[in-house]
């Protein structure tokens, strides 16, 4: 017999169990809000090089768009698998697999939906997945998602990961991002050689036949010889079995792809299922990647513009790397712990400043003086890891540069 509906109501009801989990993060003060800063200078965006706001990149897109009229349609119609592969698909994959060195390219819709179909289909629960604990929340998302056992190691350290080998069984993954999300990157030193620390961990997989996932997203664009990234620019393709890439970031546009061989193409062609179940992109979107990778790859030439039309194009990449030796070279004090770069040659640089309010104390100081700085508050980072992440940009003045360490100091 049918229960009416007030044998469903108790205490626990769903209202009731949203409000106190939303109450209880009003209380640790970490509630977290949709707000838009205006007229500030941006020093918290992933908009490495500008692409984002670019004038010279939007015009190249119009252009292609003429180009590829007829093929501008407003939507895609559905996912690819039935009518949405589109035929900008091969002609951008097909570029793009070129550009990143590899066999094949699979586009996704975002980064977190490429490391989400990647990550939750690629074991068994016979396989292991070791993970960085500073991984981001999408590939977590995805080894949630997966049958496999998984591990964290504790971060860079490959000491770390050898000891959690000891758990592993079946064929062994590990993730890693080349440029972490919150912390940039770091090196090591070897008998008076410098080397990136995810260097040393391909390395060891490779001899050891663990199989090495590197998640890219902050690093396209700003490394390599055009922007490829770290792997490229270290040469270690050879040694990884997928790289995940992501255009919203340094390429100012949307979407993402894996990089990886013909047959894990055809693997996640069949059983990803963030590629499976989705609409497609629609043209547009594929053409703004298109645009961007021929951007990003003629800096500082024309030769790819129409007739008579002739734009200004300095390098950002070289001004981005300007501005992140400027900004170490005033901020950091090697006589404080806390400022210790740890050879991190990334636009990212985050300020450990432990408790929430704390952090959200000086991030405010810095907004109210018109600098764009985020404070990132548990549970994003852990408790006592709170910390003001600083992004810097090609577009960033050394004027606006020592301001900000003027405030930070």
């Amino acid at each position: 017999m049918f229960k009416s509906k007030n044998q469903f109501i108790n205490n626990n009801s769903l209202p009731k169990s949203l409000q106190k989990k939303l109450s209880k993060r009003m209380e640790l003060n970490n509630f977290r809000q949709l707000r838009r800063y205006n007229g500030l200078i941006d020093f918290s965006s992933n908009d490495y090089l500008g692409f984002a706001r670019s004038d010279e990149l939007n015009l190249l897109i119009k252009n292609n768009e003429e180009k590829y009229l007829k093929l501008m349609t407003p939507g895609s119609g559905a996912s690819r698998l039935i009518t949405g592969n589109h035929e900008l698909y091969d002609i951008v994959e097909k570029k793009l697999s070129e550009f990143y060195n590899a066999e094949k390219v699979l586009i996704f819709n975002s980064g977190y939906d490429a490391n989400v179909g990647l990550f939750s289909s690629i074991c068994t629960k016979d396989d292991t997945i070791l993970y960085d604990e500073f991984i981001h929340a999408s590939i977590r998302d995805g080894i949630r998602l997966s049958h496999a056992r998984s591990f964290s190691f504790r971060h860079n350290d490959l000491e770390s990961l050898k000891e959690k080998l000891n758990h592993a069984r079946g064929n062994i993954i590990v993730a890693i991002e080349s440029v972490y999300s919150m912390e940039g990157i770091k090196k090591n030193n070897v008998n008076g050689i410098e080397k990136y620390i995810f260097e040393e961990i391909i390395d060891f997989c490779h001899d050891n036949d663990l199989y090495v996932m590197v998640d890219e997203a902050h690093s396209t664009g700003v490394y390599g010889k055009n922007g490829e990234g770290l792997v490229i620019d270290r040469n270690l393709q050879n040694k990884v079995f997928a790289r995940i890439h992501t255009f919203g970031k340094a390429l100012g546009v949307h979407g993402a792809a894996v990089v990886c061989s013909n047959l894990l193409y055809d693997y996640l062609v069949n059983f990803a299922r963030s590629f499976i179940y989705t609409t497609a992109l629609p043209p547009h979107s594929l053409l703004s990647i298109l645009t961007s990778h021929e951007y990003l790859n003629n800096l500082g030439s024309n030769h790819f513009l129409s007739t008579n039309q002739q734009l200004n194009l300095n390098n950002p990449r070289n001004q981005l790397k300007e501005n992140i030796n400027y900004f170490k070279k005033i901020f950091y004090n090697q006589q404080n712990e806390q400022r210790l770069d740890h050879g991190n040659d990334s636009a990212i640089h985050a300020i450990l400043v432990p408790g929430i309010d704390n952090a959200k104390k000086i991030a405010n100081l810095c907004i109210n003086s018109g600098i764009d700085v985020r404070a990132i508050l548990s549970p994003t980072v852990p408790a006592g890891k709170e910390t003001l992440r600083i992004c810097l940009h090609s577009f960033n003045s050394k004027e606006e540069i020592e301001k900000l360490v003027s405030i930070l100091q």
